[in-house]
Formats: structure tokens, C-alpha cells, sequence
């Protein structure tokens, strides 16, 4: 398979359709594959997000660094998810965010421009964007809910249940940003976890 094959499958899952032969030929002509090192930067903040990053392989982070260097995790996101400022990529305005690979990864840009050539002659593009952008409101509007109304712990549990695989992927340090709690909450926490005792 090639480096295509696992973004040819998740359009065709979030799309419910089949791409034909040509659509996927299109595809592979307006997505670009790049490897991308661990640290490096997809974007910076003050720079406008010209690419739109799916992730064929590894995993990255999108952040902000407060004035006294203390960095705030957005977004986390692994393999078949998607990586970039949505808002800046959008409205070609500079971003408030750092995007960086937590490992070596694999990823395939797309343009604004060419995504929105694609949304004109792919069908199972279209759908696939309006599908993200549903599930993509719920899961900011939970993320909002569980910030406002759970402590530390219950935020823990709940992405421990929800995204495992974050826990064994990411730091423990960007865990807890992540969350919005200091890495020796995150460990007290853990510990409780493991031993059952505060």
C-alpha cells in the first residue's frame, strides 16, 4: 500500500463512498507527502497554516507558549487524524499556534486551494469535510463541557477512556497540558490510579 492508501481509506469511510480510479489519481496530485522529523515545526505561530496535514504515520501537537514559556497543548493528534490551524488555514490569517511532530512522521499536505479544487469534483471529499466538521463541533463542545464541569481526575479518566492511545504516545508533561494541569497533579492522579491510594 502505498503512502496514499490509508487517506484514501478514511475518505471513503468518513464518506460512505468509493473512489473511482481518477478521483484517487486527483488526490495524489494535490496532496503532497512530506516526512517530518520529530521537533519540527509544521507551522509557527505569527505564520499563516498553508497546509492542512493528514497524519499517514506518527503523531504531533498543536500549542501556544503563555508569556512566562509555559506551553498549552490544543490538540493532540496520531496516526489518520488531521493537523492544522483551522481558522488561519480558512481565513489565510496568521496564527496564535505552534504545530510540531512529537515523532517522526509521516503526513500528507493539502492546500486550501487544492482542497477546495478537490470539494468541486470528488464527491466523497465533500461529504467526508461536512462529516469532520460535525463530529469535529461535538468533540469541542465536549471538550469545553469537561473543562467547565470535571476536576482533574474525571479529565484524566475520561480521555484515558476516550483516546488510550494518547496516554502511551504523548509525555506525561503533555498529558497534563493537555488537560490544563500541572504535571505533579497528572502524577498524583496516576499514582492514585495504580497503588488506590491519594
Amino acid at each position: 500500500m502505498t503512502i496514499y492508501g490509508p487517506l484514501f481509506d478514511y475518505i471513503e469511510s468518513k464518506s460512505s463512498l468509493i473512489l473511482s480510479d481518477s478521483e484517487k489519481e486527483l488526490i495524489k496530485k494535490t496532496f503532497k507527502e512530506r516526512h517530518v522529523r520529530k521537533r519540527q515545526y509544521l507551522l509557527q505561530e505569527g505564520d499563516v497554516c498553508k497546509y492542512m496535514a493528514f497524519i499517514v504515520n506518527g503523531a504531533g501537537r498543536m500549542y501556544t507558549i503563555k508569556e512566562n514559556s509555559q506551553e498549552s497543548i490544543i490538540r493532540l493528534a496520531i496516526e489518520s487524524w488531521w493537523l492544522g490551524d483551522y481558522e488561519s488555514y480558512n481565513l489565510q490569517t496568521p496564527s496564535l499556534y505552534n504545530i510540531d511532530m512529537t515523532e517522526d512522521s509521516d503526513v500528507l499536505l493539502v492546500t486550501n486551494e487544492g482542497l477546495q479544487e478537490l470539494l468541486n469534483v470528488v464527491p466523497a471529499i465533500d461529504r467526508m469535510i461536512r462529516e469532520i466538521d460535525r463530529k469535529g463541533t461535538i468533540a469541542t463542545q465536549k471538550r469545553l463541557q469537561s473543562s467547565i464541569s470535571l476536576d482533574a481526575e474525571e479529565r484524566y479518566e475520561l480521555l484515558v477512556k476516550t483516546y488510550p492511545e494518547f496516554i502511551r504516545r504523548f509525555p506525561q508533561s503533555m498529558i497534563a497540558s493537555y488537560l490544563g494541569i500541572s504535571p505533579e497533579t497528572l502524577s498524583r492522579i496516576r499514582k492514585k490510579q495504580y497503588t488506590g491510594k491519594d
